[in-house]
């Protein structure tokens, strides 16, 4: 009897990797599972790993690599993508704020610390009085500027698979037909007619229910939400 070969037709790790850029979402988390199995051929290819993917291009597949990778070993970004602040994505922003520190939380999983970077920013972007009085009024969302916004968006989608950011948000909106009394429940923001307590009712986890993260805070009401849904530069990207 012939002795079969084992992974005789096994994938490499760069057609794997290959695969999972050009595959469809389905098609995407189910590969999940293969590159957790092989993180460590994904270390192997030390400066050459992300060299199929695009930083400009805010692609969710590129963000699981990096935080797979930075799981297993805390290093690897800096000693070989050149990313001291780990900061892989182009971050642009039209007042010249620094979003590092945003990517080094969404990075590390710690959503709740990346949530409250985020709340701050927006509060920065919409001007001194909001930043005076601790939170965002829905008239002063329209002067945010549209680049810094989709900074704060794309950054989220692409350290959470998909699942997290504003425009996630907006398109959950959408398939209820516009109806926040519906998307309050869908994204966890509200349970059995009662407001989830912030910030420890909050699930700040990969786990939590799509649209979850960032939180806008609810109860000033629907106007701040749906301006920021809203804005300009958000419906553009859509």
């Amino acid at each position: 009897m012939t002795e079969e070969k084992p992974n005789q037709n096994k994938e490499s790790i760069e057609e794997l990797l290959e695969s999972f850029r050009m595959a469809s979402e389905r098609k995407r988390l189910s590969l999940l599972n293969a590159l957790e199995g092989r993180v460590e051929e994904l270390l192997s290819l030390g400066s050459s790993l992300m060299s199929g993917f695009d930083p400009g291009v805010y692609d969710w597949t590129s963000g699981f690599i990096l935080q797979l990778i930075h799981k297993n070993d805390e290093n690897f970004i800096k000693n070989n993508l050149n990313c001291d602040d780990l900061d892989w994505f182009n971050a642009p922003s039209d007042v010249g704020f620094d979003y590092s520190p945003l990517q080094r939380y969404l990075l590390n999983e710690s959503y709740e610390d990346a949530d409250r970077f985020t709340s701050s920013k927006l509060r920065e972007l919409a001007g001194d009085k909001a930043v005076k009085r601790g939170y965002v009024y829905f008239s002063e969302v329209e002067s945010i500027p549209s680049i810094d916004l989709l900074t704060l968006d794309k950054l989220w989608i692409v350290y959470s698979r998909g699942k997290f950011g504003f425009t996630v948000q907006a398109k959950i909106l959408d398939s209820l037909g516009g109806r926040y009394d519906k998307l309050w429940p869908r994204i966890g923001w509200k349970k059995d007619g009662i407001w989830t307590r912030y910030p420890k009712a909050f699930n700040w986890s990969i786990e939590a229910p799509n649209g979850h993260m960032p939180l806008v805070n609810q109860l000033r009401g629907v106007r701040l939400m749906d301006a920021l849904l809203n804005h300009e530069g958000l419906i553009a990207k859509s």
